[in-house]
């Protein structure tokens, strides 16, 4: 586990602060994204944890103005990188830093890499845009990319096409993609989804080596815990668009507050307790159509729910220094008669 106490007086490079991200269903627009805040420093991994559904992909899809066009939009909020408002710029403003300050890796390299170009032409794309260079100087920056994620062959790699490619690898060249230009700042969606345990484990080796190297801040997406425990700094645990708690990762894992976040512990398989029967967390994420519009909204899920969760709205309050949770068991300014914290 990694320790925030290299980050004490750092500026933050990416401060997000109260976004709300909502879609069009129906007519009408629901939050995906309810008030979410947060920050990165400068070298720092930050983990976003959650089941599917909690907000967490749209959350990083706002950050790079990658909404579906139409359906989804930014409600409420700012999104400050580098001392610069972002949403509110339009394409044109947005692809100068999308790829060259911000890189991305989405959940499937398979559905995000076209199939009828090559591994070459997809990543030299990336450095056209943002350098001036040479069809053979961008071959050549694309073979040293292709070498840097450890693809051997890089050469014939080069002029290869996805479907020739193993998931470990066309993840690999994903990789690639969002490192080209060097960026501060790197999103990485779900990166070892669908990958066997070994190729998992390459994966997170070679972005923490990338990471080190390039003095990258990460942000790093995933349900994986165990994921979060080897790489992370902080962590953000989302549910049903709102964090419900942020902590360092050494005081998440010892000492989790949230309901939620405790039943997230108790899932991970542990060698020392063999005996212990996993736990489960019962029912969904709600939908965004059926949303509680007010009290807690894992209210229907928690083994620890009181009656004043259905009315009182929780608060991400710090309960400890740089330790926040969302829940009405750390409160002490809310009243009994069913009105709202304070």
């Amino acid at each position: 586990m990694k320790n925030m106490t290299d980050f004490p007086s750092q500026a933050p490079l990416l401060e997000v602060t109260g976004l709300e991200t909502a879609f069009e269903i129906d007519g009408e627009l629901y939050n995906a994204v309810d008030g979410v805040s947060f920050n990165v420093k400068p070298k720092q991994v930050l983990g976003v944890v959650g089941e599917s559904g909690c907000g967490k992909s749209v959350m990083s899809l706002s950050i790079m103005q990658l909404l579906p066009k139409g359906i989804g939009k930014i409600r409420n909020g700012q999104i400050t990188f580098n001392g610069q408002s972002l949403e509110k710029l339009d394409d044109k403003k947005m692809n100068k830093i999308r790829g060259k300050d911000i890189g991305m890796i989405f959940q499937e390299p398979m559905t995000s890499l076209n199939p009828v170009f090559t591994i070459g032409f997809q990543l030299a794309e990336s450095l056209h845009n943002h350098f001036k260079l040479s069809k053979k100087e961008a071959r050549g920056k694309v073979i040293e990319l292709l070498d840097q994620v450890g693809i051997s062959r890089p050469e014939r790699v080069v002029d290869e096409y996805p479907h020739q490619l193993s998931g470990g690898m066309r993840q690999r060249v994903m990789i690639a993609m969002a490192i080209a230009c060097k960026p501060k700042l790197l999103i990485a969606d779900e990166p070892t989804t669908a990958l066997d345990v070994t190729v998992q484990a390459q994966i997170l080796e070679l972005l923490q080596g990338l990471q080190e190297t390039n003095d990258m801040a990460i942000i790093l997406i995933t349900h994986d815990l165990g994921v979060v425990a080897e790489t992370c700094h902080e962590v953000l645990v989302m549910y049903a668009g709102e964090v419900v708690e942020r902590a360092d990762v050494v005081t998440l894992f010892e000492n989790p507050k949230h309901p939620y976040t405790e039943l997230l512990m108790r899932s991970i398989p542990r060698l020392d307790e063999e005996e212990e029967k996993l736990a489960s967390i019962e029912g969904i994420v709600p939908s965004l159509k059926n949303m509680p519009r007010q009290g807690c909204k894992f209210v229907d899920r928690c083994p620890k729910a009181m009656e004043e969760c259905r009315t009182i709205t929780p608060r991400l309050s710090e309960n400890l220094p740089g330790h926040e949770v969302r829940c009405l068991l750390y409160e002490t300014s809310w009243n009994r008669e069913g009105m709202s914290a304070k």
